[in-house]
């Protein structure tokens, strides 16, 4: 089958690698249809990740047709249209059954292979689904593959972020990082009926997104001002950081108020915080992270979506098909001709 792969820093190439089996009762594979290409793609792409086994089929955000099922697999069926979280979930051990799904005692990443172990991910024309019962979900009708694709990470997690926030009515919030993940977040705390939400990104043009969806735009220059206006001097009742990188950080202890919550879904791959121990206790700062369990919010959201509640689809903004995946790679990490998010369109 065809697949896009890691090759090295900088680069991905369309190659042919082998087609997946079924290695297990429990597994399914997935003729995909859609595959997203997110920011956390570009931690490997970047450098900011290592380990990636080059060869290794990327991403981790994928729908599709389910193709072939193990013998154990029973509410899955053959020719149905499924979607996935980024990682598998077995949905029976204890944090399973309390909805931390990402923390699954069987998960594994799509997308990550490591010397020589893991699993291949959704930007290919197949993948292979392992704990497929407790992975895969159906798309419920009033559900469109794009929102499917969406809601398998960027809107679960962007939702995820601003419950950690713990966001109420009329609460203030920052939102660093506006990103799809970081307008999904704000569309969130909107929800939640939030008074103010102040968006703040060094990229114009996600600022203007993030302004059509109700916030308060700001760049980090302006970001303490803006706040200080909204908040009667306080700051923020809680700070969702989405951007994973040192400055982000400060900036976030900087903009919340004493006794707030910091709530962080940007991956840190740094050794140190921007804020020491001493600083987050003069502030009373609660802090909150880790990764989203993409399929407990699933369940949670999509008929939600399916309703109307949410509308999701405009934000994929660019398409490709497999054969441009240097052009999309390029276009995504560069954010070329206003790229908010791309996904690959698979041949059918």
């Amino acid at each position: 089958m065809k697949a896009i792969c890691f090759e090295s820093v900088g680069k991905v190439a369309m190659r042919e690698i082998p087609d997946p089996t079924i290695e297990d009762s429990q597994d399914a594979i997935v003729r995909v249809e859609l595959a997203g290409l997110c920011g956390s793609d570009l931690h490997p792409f970047l450098g900011r990740e290592v380990g990636l086994d080059p060869g290794t089929a990327m991403g981790h955000e994928f729908v599709g047709e389910v193709v072939e099922i193990g013998s154990s697999v029973k509410s899955i069926t053959i020719g149905q249209r499924v979607f996935a979280p980024f990682s598998t979930s077995c949905g029976r051990c204890f944090y399973c059954q309390i909805g931390l799904t990402s923390r699954c005692v069987s998960g594994q990443l799509f997308g990550w292979r490591q010397n020589g172990r893991g699993l291949h991910g959704g930007q290919a024309e197949y993948v292979r689904v392992p704990l497929a019962e407790g992975t895969l979900k159906p798309i419920p009708n009033g559900l469109s593959a794009a929102s499917a694709l969406l809601l398998g990470d960027n809107f679960s997690t962007g939702y995820f972020c601003a419950e950690m926030a713990g966001v109420r009515s009329g609460g203030t919030y920052a939102v660093i990082g506006c990103g799809t993940v970081g307008l999904m977040a704000i569309i969130a705390a909107r929800s939640m009926q939030a008074s103010h939400v102040v968006a703040i990104d060094t990229v114009a043009e996600r600022r203007e997104h993030a302004e059509k969806l109700g916030a308060i735009s700001a760049t980090p220059e302006s970001a303490e001002q803006v706040m200080a206006k909204f908040s009667d001097g306080r700051g923020a009742d809680a700070v969702l950081e989405l951007v994973g990188l040192p400055a982000a950080q400060k900036l976030a202890y900087q903009l919340i108020r004493p006794g707030g919550t910091m709530s962080v879904i940007g991956c840190h791959c740094t050794e140190h915080f921007a804020f020491s121990p001493v600083a987050a206790y003069d502030k009373n700062l609660v802090y909150k992270t880790g990764r989203c369990p993409a399929r407990h919010y699933m369940d949670q959201l999509s008929e939600r979506v399916a309703a109307g509640e949410f509308t999701l689809d405009a934000f994929i903004t660019h398409q490709f098909e497999m054969s441009d995946c240097v052009e999309a790679y390029d276009v995504f990490s560069n954010r070329r001709h206003g790229c908010l998010k791309a996904a690959f369109v698979m041949p059918s």
